[in-house]
C-alpha cells in the first residue's frame, strides 16, 4: 500500500495509507515507536465495508517534524487538519496506546465529527506517568519528572534514543520482546519491516513529555490538574486492553472507564499483550467490527 501525503496549514506534511472500501470510514491512529505501518495486518483483515485511513503522526514514519510537539493537543490538532484536508466529517476513530490519548483529545476538542471511538491499549485519561530513574535503574516512584529537559536526560529516554541513534535493530527487538511481543512475535520479514519503521521516529522525548502531562480527567494526576474535558466525550467508546499488557496497566484502563462514565464499554482481550494485532488479530478484529456494527 503506497503512502500518500497531505500538507497541513501549520506547515507539517502528514503521510498516510488509504484502503478503498465501503462508506463507513475508520481513521487509525498509531502509538509511540510505531507509525501507520504497524496497522498493516489489521488493514488487511477488517471487513471490506470499511474505508480505512491510517496516518503517520508528526515526527513518525514519513510525516514531517518541523515544529516539536509540546502536548497531546498538538497531535490532535494535526489529526483535525488531516481529516479536514481529506474532507472527512463523519468517521470512527481507533487509537492505539499513545494514539488513544490523541483520539480522546480530538473528540473533546472537535465534537460531532467522530461517531464511535475504539481505545486499544490506550494511555489513561490521566496520562502516562514518567518517573525518574534510580541509580540502580529502577523507577523512582517518588519523583515524577516535570520538564522536557528532565525527560530528555532521564536514563530510560537516553537508552531508547541511543538505540535509535546507533541504528541498533537487535536492541530495539530486545525492548519489544520484553515489553510488547511477550506472547507472540511477527514473522521475521514483518518484524524487520517494523524495526525499520521504528527507526523513523524523531520525537521520542517529546512524546514521553506529552503523555506525562496529558490529563483530561476531573482530578489532579500527581503532576497537573485535569482539564475535566473527559466528561464531554458523549459518543460510544470501546476500551480494549490485553490481559498480558506490560505497558498499559489495568489501573490505567479502569481510570479511562471511570472518567468516561457510562459511554465506555471495557472488554479485556484474552491472552494478549500490548499488541493484540500480533497476539490475536482475529479476536481484535471481531471486537472492533462488532462494536462499530
Amino acid at each position: 500500500m503506497t503512502l500518500q501525503k497531505v500538507l497541513l496549514s501549520n506547515g507539517e506534511t502528514i503521510s498516510y495509507r488509504e484502503r478503498d472500501g465501503g462508506e463507513q470510514v475508520i481513521v487509525l491512529v498509531h502509538g509511540n515507536m510505531t507509525s501507520s505501518k504497524h496497522w498493516d495486518i489489521l488493514i488487511d483483515e477488517l471487513d471490506s465495508k470499511y474505508k480505512l485511513y491510517a496516518l503517520d503522526l508528526r515526527g513518525f514514519g514519513e510525516s514531517s517534524y518541523h515544529t516539536r510537539v509540546q502536548g497531546i493537543e498538538d497531535f490532535a490538532h494535526d489529526l483535525k487538519g488531516f481529516v479536514d484536508a481529506l474532507g472527512l466529517d463523519a468517521f470512527h476513530l481507533v487509537g492505539w496506546s499513545t494514539g488513544g490519548a490523541v483520539c480522546m483529545q480530538f473528540v473533546v476538542e472537535y465534537p460531532g465529527m467522530c461517531k464511535k471511538l475504539v481505545l486499544l491499549a490506550s494511555a489513561s485519561t490521566r496520562g502516562y506517568p514518567f518517573y525518574g530513574t534510580n541509580a540502580n535503574g529502577t523507577p523512582d516512584m517518588q519523583r515524577r519528572l516535570q520538564t522536557i529537559e528532565e525527560v530528555e536526560n532521564d536514563a530510560k529516554t537516553k537508552a531508547i534514543q541511543w538505540l535509535y541513534d546507533t541504528n541498533n535493530r537487535e536492541g530495539l527487538k530486545s525492548v519489544w520482546n520484553a515489553l510488547i511481543y511477550t506472547h507472540k512475535q511477527p514473522d521475521e520479514t514483518k518484524y524487520e519491516e517494523y524495526v525499520t519503521d521504528m527507526l523513523t521516529q524523531r520525537n521520542l522525548a517529546d512524546v514521553y513529555y506529552s503523555l506525562n502531562r496529558f490529563n483530561i480527567s476531573g482530578i489532579h494526576n500527581g503532576l497537573i490538574e485535569g482539564s475535566n474535558k473527559a466528561k464531554n466525550i458523549l459518543i460510544p467508546v470501546l476500551v480494549l486492553r490485553g490481559d498480558r499488557d506490560f505497558v498499559i496497566s489495568q489501573q490505567m484502563t479502569l481510570e479511562i472507564v471511570e472518567d468516561l462514565r457510562n459511554v465506555a464499554t471495557y472488554i479485556p482481550l484474552i491472552n494478549s499483550g500490548h499488541s493484540p494485532l500480533i497476539d490475536d488479530l482475529l479476536q481484535l478484529t471481531q471486537q472492533i467490527e462488532t462494536f462499530l456494527g
